[in-house]
């Protein structure tokens, strides 16, 4: 078993990953302290999976559990389904108190209005993160971030609300799509352009053992991801300086969400072509050179990601842009690499830039007009 530490002083809480971990969800909830009675927070695909999993290592640990689930999708992350959520837990007989904690269960979807819920619900209840996605596990469940989509903007509605643990257990991967898999690792390749560059070079040699889903691999993945991750939120919680790294592919990637619809990109698939822009403006501006970016969009593409996209309004993605939360006075702030391993925040973006770096996402025609 791998256990990461998120040190944030008392608020401090570890994220442990192995696979079977799922058994022992119960008695990490118990070691919680003071709680008798757990909800889980799911939607109808994984709990479906896991639900029963879930129940049963609650049960074990002697914790009344309860039950909400709300249809899949990023569709679905809104504050109708939010409110639905609410209705259904206040409802729950026995009623939660505020010793009661919430177990997310499921993707970055169910972790994030999971969360929300949690960081809102009796004025804040505990959270315990179960990622069932290699994206929510290495991303969205570690950190804090919580909340739900506005038709403006993507996480637009939330709270900074910390778990009290996280669990991660691999096996749960293996039940995904591939293409979900591929997905997640998106951001994997984020935390090697950001901060580690020996990262990228492991996800390049172990390829072909991630797209089979081996255990040791997965295991080691996800562990070198979140200890990443956990520094950064542990220097920075609340996105004041550099925990605004980790937004590298995001700012045009959400943008792209944006444009063709939530429902028709997964979120990874849309940062990995972030990335690919955000790496044609850092060439541009001499900050990387051609081979740096090359090899990042090699290994996307090797992975399975999308790393050209047709049709894209470059005026309107740049509409979109300045309704994005990281926008500062109107201004477009984008985190561009310096070298593999290496970024800096950019608040002097301009239209131009950013309209040749999503044109060149459309490949050498759309480039060109």
């Amino acid at each position: 078993m791998r256990k990461i530490t998120v040190d944030l002083g008392p608020r401090s809480y570890d994220v442990t990953v192995a696979a079977g971990l799922l058994a022992h969800l119960g008695a990490t909830v118990a070691r919680l302290g003071r709680a008798s009675h757990a909800v889980v927070i799911s939607d109808t695909t994984v709990v479906d999976l896991y639900g029963p999993a879930a129940a049963e290592s609650l049960a074990e640990a002697n914790l009344a559990a309860g039950f909400i689930s709300f249809p899949a999708g990023e569709a679905n992350k809104t504050l109708a389904v939010y409110g639905k959520l609410l209705d259904d837990l206040l409802a729950l007989t026995p009623a939660i108190d505020r010793d009661g904690v919430i177990v997310a269960l499921g993707g970055g979807v169910p972790g994030d209005v999971a969360g929300f819920v949690a960081a809102t619900a009796l004025r804040g209840l505990r959270v315990v993160q179960c990622p069932t996605t290699l994206l929510a596990a290495v991303d969205s469940s570690v950190g804090g971030k919580t909340g739900v989509d506005h038709a403006t903007g993507k996480n637009l509605i939330g709270a900074f609300h910390q778990p009290s643990a996280v669990v991660v257990d691999v096996e749960t991967f293996r039940t995904l799509p591939a293409a979900e898999r591929v997905n997640g690792l998106a951001e994997c390749v984020k935390h090697g352009v950001i901060r580690d560059a020996s990262l990228l070079g492991f996800i390049e040699d172990s390829a072909e053992a991630i797209a089979a889903c081996d255990g040791q691999v997965m295991e080691e993945l996800v562990a070198r991801n979140v200890a990443i991750k956990a520094a950064v939120v542990a220097d920075d919680e609340r996105e004041a300086g550099q925990r605004a790294h980790l937004n590298f592919g995001h700012t045009i990637g959400h943008a792209i969400e944006v444009f063709v619809g939530y429902e028709n990109i997964a979120h990874g698939r849309a940062v990995a072509l972030g990335m690919v822009a955000a790496n044609h403006l850092a060439v541009s501006r001499g900050l990387i050179g051609d081979p740096d970016a090359e090899r990042v969009e090699a290994l996307l593409a090797r992975l399975g990601l999308d790393v050209r996209i047709p049709g894209l309004d470059a005026a309107e993605i740049w509409r979109i842009m300045q309704h994005d939360k990281k926008a500062r006075r109107g201004q477009v702030r984008m985190v561009l690499p310096t070298a593999i391993g290496a970024v800096d925040i950019y608040d002097d973006i301009t239209p131009d830039e950013v309209v040749a770096a999503v044109a060149a996402l459309g490949g050498a025609d759309e480039a060109r007009a």
